[in-house]
């Protein structure tokens, strides 16, 4: 039978993402076609499984993304003081929690990924279980230090009054954690598998539910910030709930998910070690541009500084949203080949995605660009603030690019199971590299709002750190990655035994 016809009756008629991703390698492997219609066949065919994954995930982490600034902004209409303490517990302690815990439950999108890529399909709801078991666990510690938050918070400089409503606000968030701790393993299971549509209608369902309950609660019950952190742990255990409904009855789980394990509590000393690498590799991320916003607040004109910067962050915060998206669908995508022994289609894929999330990222920097005399009256009206951000936007423009790749290369060393190799790697790169570089152009040297300057010398850090994941991606052997995630899926299948079994 032809490839190339096959291919194109498939393309035509829609083929599910599984053998599409057989017939990518097909394709990439028939050295009878021509390299430029293997090419053209090979885009085709990634193309539509990259947006496939990548636009529901983007929809999921906005939705997110969206709950908590909605809780910050009927926070804020209740007064400066709980504006303040909300924004203190929302981008202060919960991004903690969830950096690091996002981060752990990164170890179970490389291992389900992988072992869907096999056709190991039992093992997905065992991995999910583990890494449950593990955040639960590391919940737990997170909870306590929440209780603890208003002696912390005084003892880290911040005023009793302020200390004491952002407390009041972090108690409602407890819940929320152990809702962390279930959502995520659930939410790698699914994407492993390439379901990520259910997570974005459900995202967009609770996040109808939670801006009326926010109302409810905040406004008619006058609850103040306890009551607008609860719905919001509420919210997030409404999502919970509902991907777990879905996992446990859909059809599409039902080779993956066969119930309650005990085989879920062996092996976590190694799942707790890959989890462990997964979590400083994304909160060595996450945290490097809040440390952008403390060394800012030390300049001499710290209010200017940090308005403009607040401006350009938050710009910043929702186009990375768009490169998370494609970070989960880089992820997906090279765990599945490798698992599937298709050493061809996961370099291919990783082509494809990076340069989709380039020219993405490109593409709206050049609007940035455009508009940045205007820009800022968005959040705004101030002139002196436009014209500090408008100073910014190029370098705005640059980060917005940079993330068009760096988050998507993280996405490929998820797939791959590099987590404790890229952790180094941004230690070196961001916090001896990028923060020293940063605090001396913005205070030694004072380039423009000295905000200039510590951003200046941080990008710096990101160009290296991209540079190198470019680098060690381009010499990968993809071959030798194959094996790799054999010897992994080898050395961690096991044999089940189930609790709670389900019927088909």
């Amino acid at each position: 039978m032809g490839i190339g016809g096959g291919s194109g009756d498939s393309l035509q008629n829609g083929e599910s993402g599984g053998s599409a991703a057989g017939r990518l390698e097909s394709i990439l492997s028939e050295t009878s076609l021509p390299l430029p219609r293997r090419i053209i066949l090979a885009t085709g065919i990634e193309t539509r499984l990259l947006i496939r994954l990548a636009a529901p995930a983007v929809i999921v982490y906005m939705v997110n993304y969206i709950m908590s600034m909605s809780t910050q902004i009927f926070s804020g209409h209740l007064g400066n003081l709980e504006l303040a303490a909300a924004s203190l517990g929302n981008t202060g302690i919960q991004i903690f929690a969830y950096g690091l815990m996002l981060g752990m439950g990164s170890a179970v999108e490389t291992l389900c990924g992988q072992a869907y890529g096999a056709n190991k399909h039992e093992m997905l709801g065992v991995y999910m279980q583990r890494s449950t078991i593990l955040l639960t666990a590391t919940a737990v510690p997170l909870a306590v230090a929440y209780a603890l938050s208003r002696p912390l918070l005084i003892l880290l400089g911040q005023s009793t009054e302020i200390a004491a409503a952002a407390s009041t606000f972090v108690y409602g968030l407890i819940p929320q954690i152990f809702a962390y701790a279930v959502n995520f393993p659930i939410q790698k299971f699914l994407q492993a598998q390439s379901i990520v549509a259910p997570s974005a209608y459900i995202s967009t369902a609770t996040v109808v539910v939670h801006l009326l309950l926010s109302w409810i609660v905040i406004y008619k019950l006058g609850l103040g910030l306890l009551g607008a952190s609860l719905v919001l742990s509420v919210s997030w255990w409404i999502i919970v709930v509902a991907q777990f409904v879905y996992v446990a009855t859909s059809k599409r789980c039902r080779h993956t998910w066969a119930g309650f394990s005990w085989e879920a509590f062996s092996g976590l000393p190694e799942f707790l070690k890959l989890s462990t690498a997964s979590a400083v590799m994304l909160c060595l991320e996450t945290w490097y541009f809040q440390v952008l916003v403390l060394i800012a607040g030390l300049l001499e004109n710290p209010e200017l500084a940090l308005d403009s910067l607040s401006v350009c962050l938050t710009i910043s915060g929702w186009v990375f949203m768009i490169s998370v998206g494609f970070n989960a669908a880089a992820s997906v995508r090279v765990s599945n080949e490798l698992g599937a022994g298709n050493p061809k289609s996961a370099a291919f894929s990783v082509l494809v995605v990076t340069v989709m999330s380039f020219i993405v990222s490109v593409i709206i920097a050049l609007v940035i660009l455009m508009f940045r005399d205007y820009i800022s009256y968005i959040f705004t009206g101030g002139e002196r603030v436009a014209h500090a951000v408008s100073d910014l936007c190029p370098l705005l423009a640059v980060t917005i690019i940079l993330n068009g790749i760096q988050p998507v290369l993280s996405g490929v060393a998820v797939g791959c199971g590099w987590q404790s190799f890229v952790a180094y790697i941004n230690v070196g790169c961001y916090y001896f590299v990028g923060v020293p570089a940063g605090v001396l152009l913005g205070f030694k040297f004072g380039l423009g709002l000295g905000a200039k300057g510590i951003w200046s010398g941080m990008i710096g850090g990101t160009f290296i750190q991209t540079l190198i994941l470019l680098w060690v991606t381009i010499r990968t052997d993809w071959s030798k990655e194959v094996q790799k995630a054999q010897q992994r899926m080898d050395a961690w299948d096991g044999k089940k035994k189930p609790l709670l079994a389900n019927q088909d």
